[in-house]
């Protein structure tokens, strides 16, 4: 009910038309929906370009750092698994901000990488792309860590020595027998990060230029500036219907019983 009710008069107002001083109209406007994509297909394009970079980049943080703790945390796990969650007890908007303080122009990250000479001494990283998909990898990235920890710490130790004993090196058992049965975790951590960095436009605002704006920007104007309801409405709509189809490829392509019991 908390779902479905709130959708239908989000698909009812993106069928309005009208502005808010004439007030709005159910015309069946379909045109909100193709005015959506053709006015915004930057945008959308964008956002998932984000997003898709995004997701990476925490599963390539994540993974390694689950394994390590699942297999090597010991009694320290529990302790290395609050460091993850512990930025969760500071707000989104704080843990934006701060990257803002980090990559600022007189900031250490700049200057250090000034030093090395990996940005001219002119150069910079805030406002750009780079500090977008940072601050979006970074705010999501245990939504990405935290199942693929579960996915780790549920297999049994003793298929990985089965597969050494029948003459597999580590690299061979590892994506023979480890990989494979964390496919549950990277899968929900995969949707988990994804699909609100799609959406997200918190990142886009504070740590880049209208350069960077996602369509998760678009919508919050249209919603809160403008007062542009239905085309707002037509656009979350449109957002949600391309996830779901992405969603869908994935699993197809990954696989639904690789997804659900990570049998190679």
């Amino acid at each position: 009910m908390f779902f479905l009710v709130p959708m239908y008069y989000l698909g009812y107002t993106s069928l309005e038309s009208g502005d808010l001083f004439s007030g709005y109209v159910f015309t069946w406007a379909w045109d909100n929906y193709s005015d959506a994509w053709t006015l915004y297909r930057d945008h959308f394009i964008r956002s998932f370009e984000y997003a898709a970079i995004a997701t990476l980049v925490a599963f390539l943080i994540s993974y390694p750092l689950a394994y390590w703790i699942a297999f090597r945390g010991g009694r320290w796990k529990n302790v290395l698994l609050l460091l993850i969650i512990a930025p969760f007890f500071v707000t989104y908007l704080i843990r934006t901000l701060a990257w803002k303080t980090i990559l600022s122009d007189d900031g250490i990250v700049v200057s250090t990488l000034q030093n090395l000479h990996l940005i001219s001494s002119d150069g910079r990283l805030l406002a750009t792309t780079t500090a977008v998909i940072a601050g979006i990898t970074y705010n999501f990235l245990p939504f990405m860590a935290l199942p693929i920890y579960v996915s780790l710490e549920q297999i049994d130790q003793r298929l990985i020595e089965a597969a050494e004993d029948l003459y597999a090196n580590r690299a061979k058992a590892f994506f023979k027998v480890t990989f494979p049965l964390s496919l549950p975790g990277v899968f929900a951590g995969t949707l988990l990060t994804f699909i609100p960095a799609a959406g997200d436009f918190i990142n886009a605002q504070l740590l880049g230029t209208p350069r960077q704006l996602m369509i998760g920007n678009v919508i919050q104007s249209k919603f809160k500036v403008s007062a542009d309801y239905p085309q707002a409405a037509a656009l979350s709509f449109v957002l949600m219907a391309i996830i779901l189809v992405l969603i869908i490829a994935y699993a197809r392509s990954v696989g639904s019983e690789r997804v659900t019991t990570g049998v190679a």
